[in-house]
């Protein structure tokens, strides 16, 4: 069976993984909003084995620009140490998923912490499959076009400003990584951001 290190940093939490097939044999989350380049080589080489694996999943985000890329960063050096497969992941599907564990019958929007006050939202069917790409909206936007239930870390926020609905008040959790279907992995890790960079080159439109 495939060993797979699992790596989630990409929004506040931080989490680590690793499975033999889709059995967990180890893993850690932590909630950490900053820090991840100084938590995250230790939280792997805490593992059984210090975290090797034939394969390597990350998470693409969105989330944070920083987070995102000390994720990547430190999955393509450890795929390339040991010569591993690296794939992605994006983090709302596997929130999704996380959600759908608890709650498997009914659609649900994942709403997460954006940039400047936006948040990111994707809407998922019953079955877990998505209704559409991710956006980046203002609460009153995502407030307004999400499902009754609502998973993420913004999702008390988003029912409390709506006034009805559920909230599951959950992080993307690298511990979870087996719940996702091998149609949500891939092996184009650019990073998912979300929303355009705030700095532009000079010159640029």
């Amino acid at each position: 069976m495939t060993r797979t290190l699992a790596i989630d940093c990409a929004t506040e939490a931080c989490s680590v993984a690793l499975f033999e097939g889709e059995r967990l044999i180890a893993g850690d989350c932590r909630i950490l909003g900053r820090g991840h380049a100084e938590q995250l080589v230790p939280m792997i080489a805490a593992l059984p084995g210090k975290g090797r694996a034939d394969r390597i999943a990350v998470a693409l985000g969105p989330g944070s620009f920083t987070g995102v890329r000390v994720g990547l960063a430190a999955a393509r050096a450890l795929a390339l140490a040991w010569g591993a497969q690296l794939v992605g992941y994006p983090t709302l599907p596997l929130i999704a998923a996380m959600a759908r564990a608890k709650h498997s019958d009914e659609p649900l929007s994942v709403c997460t912490t954006g940039g400047h006050g936006e948040w990111f939202v994707q809407h998922f069917a019953a079955d877990g499959a998505a209704l559409g790409p991710l956006a980046s909206l203002s609460p009153a936007d995502a407030a307004s076009q999400c499902a009754k239930l609502v998973a993420g870390s913004q999702a008390e926020a988003l029912v409390a400003l709506r006034g009805s609905g559920t909230a599951l008040a959950l992080w993307p959790d690298a511990r979870s990584f087996a719940l996702l279907t091998p149609a949500e992995l891939t092996e184009d890790t650019a990073p998912l951001y979300g929303r355009a960079p705030d700095a532009r080159l000079p010159g640029t439109a």
